[in-house]
C-alpha cells in the first residue's frame, strides 16, 4: 500500500497509479477520525475542480464522511479552491476537501485540506491527519447510495460558484469597472474559475474558459512559458488593457499588461500595497514568503507598514493572517491574499482588484507600475530550476550550510539568510537564493538584480559555480 504524505499545499499523485479511490477513501477516513476526535458536531464541505474523475472522487469522500457521521455539504458542480474555502466559513464547516492538483499537470488529482477559518489547514493539523491515515480502507464507498445518503440528508448539495459570486458583487464596484470601458481578457486555462467572469463581466474576451480535464495537455500553471498562446491574442488584438489568467483551481494569478507583456507576482504584490494604502486607505501587516522580492521591504518603509517574512507555502502566510491584522500576504508563485476576504489565495479576486485599481485610477498597468517602482527602484527576478543527481544536490546543500560559499563569479557574498534556503545577499538589493525540492533531484534558483542584466549575471556565475563544484 503507497504511503500517502501531504505536501506544501496536499497529496497529490498521479491519477490510477497512487491516486484511486482506495487511497482517497483512505485520507477520507483519517479525516473522518480526526473530525470526529477534535469536533463534537463535525461537518465538512467538499468540493472539486476540473480534473478527471474529480466528481466521482468527491463524493467517494462524501459519502465516507457521512457514514461517519459528519454532517457533509457536496459541491453541485466543479469550483474552485477559493469557492471553497469561502464555502466553509459561509456554512460553519469543521473542514473544507477540495479534489485538486492545483497548477500540477494534467494526470494528476489532489486532496487539499482547509480549516475552519477559510484557509490552508494548518500544519501541525495537516500532520495529525496524515499519521491517522490507515493501510487498508475499512469502508468501500461504493457499498452505499450516493442518493440514499442525499435523502436522509446526510449530505446537503450546495452552490458554492453562486454563493462566490455573490460575495464578489458585495465587495467590488463592477459598476465602476463596467463604466470605465477598460477591456479584460480572462484565460481560465481550462481550470475551475471558467464561468465566474463569464457570469460577473459578460463583455470580456474568454479564453479556455470551456471544460477539458486534459488542459489541452499544459500543466495549467499561470507562468510565462505557458501563457504564450494568450500574449500573443492579446499583441494581436491591440485593443485590450489587461489578461488575467488563474491555475487550475483558480487561486493563482497571471496577469498581462494591454501589450501583453507578463506581469510577475513582485510587480503585483507591490501594485496591492500601492492601491490598498494610497486609495483605500488600508492599514495592516505585509506577509510575504522567504522568495519574494525585497523591494517589499522598501514598500512598506515607504508607508511604515510592519513587515513579516515567512517560509515558502502559503500555510505560513495563512498562520500570521489568522493571528494579526494583515493587509496582504503572498508568495512568488502568484499566491495571494488580501484584507477583506479569506485567509486564502484567489487569482479571481485579486485579479478584479487590480482591475478595479486600474478603474478608479484611470492609469494603465504599465503606467501604474511606474508610479510603484519610483518608490522602490527597477528590478528584475528569475528563477530556474536546476536538475543534478540528488548527490550533487546534497553536496550543494552541504556547503551551503557550511558557508563555503564566498562568491558568484566576481560578486562576494555579503551575508546569508537560511530562513527557507539559503538567500544569499550580494548587496542590499540583489541576492541569489538557493531552496532544494524536497521530492526531486532539482535545486530552484533565484535570482534579483538591479537590471536584467544585473539578475542574469547573478543567475549564470550562481550555475557555473555550482556545477564546478
Amino acid at each position: 500500500m503507497n504511503e500517502i504524505k501531504f505536501g506544501t499545499d496536499g497529496w497529490r499523485a498521479i491519477i490510477a497509479k497512487e491516486y484511486t479511490i482506495e487511497n482517497v477513501s483512505r485520507v477520507a477516513e483519517a479525516v473522518a477520525a480526526w473530525l470526529k476526535q477534535n469536533y463534537n458536531a463535525p461537518a465538512a464541505l467538499i468540493g472539486y475542480d476540473c480534473r478527471f474523475g474529480g466528481k466521482m472522487f468527491a463524493e467517494a469522500t462524501a459519502k465516507i464522511m457521512a457514514i461517519r457521521g459528519i454532517k457533509t455539504f457536496l459541491s453541485t458542480g466543479f469550483v474552485s479552491t477559493p469557492m471553497v474555502s469561502l464555502g466553509v466559513v459561509r456554512h460553519k464547516a469543521s473542514i473544507g476537501i477540495i479534489i485538486t492538483a492545483s497548477h500540477n499537470p494534467p494526470d494528476y488529482n489532489g486532496f487539499k485540506l482547509k480549516g475552519e477559518y477559510g484557509g490552508p489547514l494548518l500544519e501541525a493539523q495537516v500532520k495529525e491527519i496524515e499519521e491517522g491515515i490507515e493501510d487498508k480502507i475499512t469502508f468501500n464507498p461504493d457499498n452505499v447510495s450516493l442518493e440514499n445518503l442525499t435523502d436522509k440528508g446526510a449530505i446537503e448539495y450546495i452552490d458554492l460558484e453562486t454563493l462566490y459570486c455573490k460575495h464578489i458583487e458585495k465587495n467590488f464596484d463592477l459598476k465602476l469597472i463596467k463604466k470605465s470601458g477598460l477591456k479584460l481578457a480572462y484565460d481560465s486555462m481550462y481550470g475551475a474559475g471558467q464561468n465566474v467572469i463569464r457570469r460577473l463581466l459578460p463583455d470580456a474576451t474568454l479564453l479556455h474558459c470551456v471544460y477539458n480535464p486534459s488542459f489541452g495537455g499544459t500543466a495549467p500553471e499561470p507562468i510565462r512559458r505557458n501563457l504564450a498562446e494568450f500574449e500573443k491574442y492579446i499583441k494581436k488584438a491591440k485593443n485590450l488593457d489587461m489578461g488575467l489568467a488563474t491555475d487550475g483551481d483558480a487561486d493563482r494569478i497571471g496577469l498581462l499588461d494591454g501589450k501583453g507583456r507578463f506581469i510577475d507576482s513582485h510587480n503585483i504584490i507591490l501594485l496591492l500595497i500601492n492601491y490598498l494604502v494610497t486609495y483605500k486607505k488600508m492599514t495592516g501587516k505585509v506577509c510575504i514568503a522567504f522568495s519574494v522580492t525585497g523591494k517589499v521591504n522598501k514598500m512598506c518603509e515607504h508607508f511604515r507598514l510592519p513587515l513579516q517574512v515567512v517560509k515558502v507555502g502559503f500555510k505560513y502566510v495563512c498562520e500570521v493572517m489568522l493571528a494579526e491584522d494583515v493587509l496582504i500576504g503572498g508568495e512568488e508563485s502568484g499566491g495571494i491574499a488580501i484584507k477583506g476576504h479569506i485567509p486564502e489565495r484567489d487569482g479571481i479576486w485579486i485579479g478584479l482588484t487590480i482591475l478595479e485599481y486600474m478603474a478608479r485610477t484611470g492609469k494603465s498597468l504599465d503606467e501604474l507600475i511606474k508610479e510603484v517602482l519610483r518608490i522602490t527602484g527597477r528590478f528584475t527576478y528569475l528563477r530556474t530550476d536546476l536538475h543534478l543527481t540528488e548527490q550533487k544536490k546534497q553536496e550543494v546543500l552541504k556547503k551551503c550550510r557550511e558557508n563555503k560559499y564566498t562568491s558568484f563569479g566576481s560578486r562576494k557574498i555579503n551575508r546569508v539568510n537560511d530562513l527557507d534556503g539559503f538567500k544569499f545577499y550580494l548587496n542590499e538589493d540583489e541576492w541569489l537564493m538557493i531552496r532544494a525540492s524536497g521530492t526531486e533531484p532539482v535545486l530552484r534558483l533565484y535570482a534579483e538584480g538591479s537590471s536584467a542584466a544585473s539578475a542574469n549575471a547573478i543567475m549564470n556565475a550562481a550555475i557555473k559555480t555550482i556545477r564546478k563544484d
